[in-house]
């Protein structure tokens, strides 16, 4: 039994469980607010009777003319109000203005759901992404992410509004039905049998709605890709003429989504165009029933029809925005498999808090491998406090990816990790990955300013301050950022456009140093820069020898000669360890290395 419900829920509640899992009760609010408003909608309709029996001159016999709804009329009489016409046109009012006080509430209680939904929806995903393994990042859509974060984020919210008037028409459509039961229940019969056919007619439409719909995202997913890298690689696609057939690649996406938004606006439009008509008709047949076999008093006729009207507007009501719900379907699909996908992926996170180094990290026989493709292969190695290790060997002998290791970017495919004795497993990640700098070939510069750069967008109080220039200084930028016209306010451009290779980098070493970090990663860090921007960044690196540990990634072995050890790796292996001179005259390979680098 238990789980024939979930069945039901997943196929027919599935959307409602997703917005409920965002909301709570929140959503019952709204729906009480919702039933609130059908109701004295239904109580000041059936009020007009008793007004019309006035209007003929006959105020006898007006609960009968209700059918039965006559215990509006009754309820007043126990109360001692009579029926006249200054009476029953103020019941009138206070009803309709009741509605509207509650229909005032129900709608901006939509809105403030709404704005609520999203933004916890915005929260969740920023949280989420946060806490997403490295390596799941590394092989996941980039399109996927950033259309999801931005367009898909708006398409949802779309969803969740037409949703949520498709439930509350459809709880006015339950309303209806039910005092429409209540008046005379073969007219509640027919209810239920015109909205049912009318349903019918537009069930192929909801199909393909929904199916367009998720093209729609798909086509947002590769657009968004394609525009990325259209960024990225701008410099390249302009210099070498490329860019106008990049350009009508990415033009093919932008055609691919129009279409699919031209077959929603077509399925928009047919149900536009028949909705009028479908009420119409029914309503006549309803009229054509009543009067010719059921032979109802008029009154009833009337009620019943004021109430068939209101339900079957609400019903296309319902299935108006159902459809425009069906519209953004696939959107809300992807943001459910996405969000799915970002917590499958959740970052392990430890317990113990990490303070600080005090002795070593220790590698113990570690090993990491991309499927069957062995990267790394039972590495053991000592790393002390503040001490220089340098990593050498040919391309794709491990280096990058070993030190990503330790920096917690990779898990271990096998063997063990401890940072002064605490399992890796165990560190809290967030307080590790604080005390961890990292300064790559490609440094990372925001389109922001040089305090923003170096302190990540600190407070600008006094000792904020003191501590940027106290950076800047041992970064060997002092007076470069001195001589600026806006000094540390300056502006640094699209990806540091307005400083050069050594300025940027010497920014990425001052963002380290002022986040206090224990461990530091320079991973190529002066590969891509000339002799002599090179040589000043060696010279800064040089002055942090003894207050750091640096685990340097380094293609040019001049870098290294002030390592405390070198150590070589080849095919995933340590192929020899010691300082720079020691190494020369032991191992065959890095006397080579050196020789081709003509050191």
């Amino acid at each position: 039994m238990k789980d024939k419900v979930k069945l039901l829920i997943k196929k027919y509640l599935v959307h409602f469980s997703y917005f409920y899992s965002h909301l709570g009760y929140r959503v019952f609010i709204a729906l009480c607010l919702s039933l609130m408003v059908g109701v004295l909608d239904g109580f000041g309709l059936a009020m007009f009777i008793p007004l019309l029996k006035m209007v003929e001159g006959d105020s006898n016999q007006a609960s009968e003319d209700l059918g039965g709804m006559g215990f509006l009329v009754n309820g007043l009489e126990n109360m001692g109000i009579g029926l006249t016409l200054i009476s029953v046109l103020l019941i009138i009012s206070i009803f309709f203005i009741m509605k509207g006080v509650f229909k005032f509430c129900e709608s901006y209680y939509t809105i403030l759901n709404k704005q609520y939904f999203i933004k916890k929806l915005r929260y969740d995903n920023v949280e989420k992404l946060s806490e997403y393994s490295y390596r799941a990042f590394v092989t996941a859509d980039s399109g996927k992410i950033q259309n999801t974060l931005s367009a898909e984020v708006n398409r949802v919210s779309n969803a969740y509004s037409n949703y949520f008037s498709a439930v509350q028409a459809g709880v006015l459509v339950s309303v209806y039905a039910a005092l429409a039961f209540m008046t005379n229940a073969q007219f509640a019969v027919l209810v239920v049998i015109g909205g049912g056919l009318s349903n019918l007619l537009y069930y192929r439409i909801y199909r393909k709605t929904k199916e367009t719909s998720s093209k729609v995202t798909k086509g947002g997913h590769i657009f968004q890709g394609l525009l990325i890298q259209m960024v990225s690689f701008f410099k390249y696609l302009k210099a070498t003429g490329s860019i106008d057939n990049y350009g009508n690649k990415l033009k093919g996406s932008i055609d691919y989504i129009e279409n699919s938004n031209k077959k929603i606006g077509f399925y928009d439009s047919i149900l536009l165009a028949t909705r009028e008509p479908i009420v119409i008709s029914v309503v006549v047949v309803v009229i054509f029933i009543q009067v010719n076999l059921f032979s109802e008093k008029i009154g009833v006729i009337v009620l019943s029809l004021l109430f068939f009207y209101r339900s079957l507007n609400s019903l296309v009501y319902m299935q108006g925005h159902w459809n425009k719900f069906l519209n953004n379907s696939g959107a809300l699909e992807n943001m459910r498999e996405f969000m799915s996908d970002l917590e499958r992926n959740k970052e392990p996170v430890g317990k113990h808090v990490f303070s600080g180094l005090r002795e070593s990290i220790v590698l113990d026989r570690l090993s990491f491998a991309y499927g069957s493709n062995i990267v790394l292969n039972e590495i053991s190695l000592e790393i002390k406090k503040n001490k220089v290790y340098a990593f050498v060997g040919e391309s794709g002998s491990g280096k990058t990816t070993l030190v990503n290791i330790i920096a917690g970017l990779f898990p271990l495919t096998s063997g063990a990790i401890s940072v002064d004795g605490i399992a890796y497993n165990d560190l809290e990640k967030k307080s590790f990955s604080k005390k961890i700098g990292y300064i790559s070939q490609e440094p990372v510069i925001f389109s922001d300013s040089v305090f923003n750069n170096v302190t990540l967008w600190a407070d600008p109080n006094e000792n904020n301050i003191a501590r940027f220039w106290e950076a800047i200084e041992k970064a060997a930028l002092y007076g470069f950022v001195k001589e600026l016209k806006e000094r540390e306010n300056s502006q640094l451009g699209s990806n540091g456009v307005m400083v050069s290779g050594g300025q940027k980098q010497r920014i990425s070493i001052a963002r380290e140093l002022y986040k206090e970090v224990d461990v530091l990663i320079l991973d190529e860090a002066t590969s891509a820069l000339d002799s002599e921007t090179e040589r000043i960044i060696q010279e800064s690196f040089d002055r942090l020898k003894g207050h750091y540990t640096l685990l340097i990634v380094a293609h040019r072995l001049s870098t290294i000669k002030n390592a405390d050890e070198v150590i070589i790796l080849d095919s995933g292996k340590i192929g020899g360890k010691g300082n720079y001179q020691t190494l020369i005259e032991d191992s065959l390979s890095f006397r080579r290395m050196v020789e081709l680098q003509e050191i």
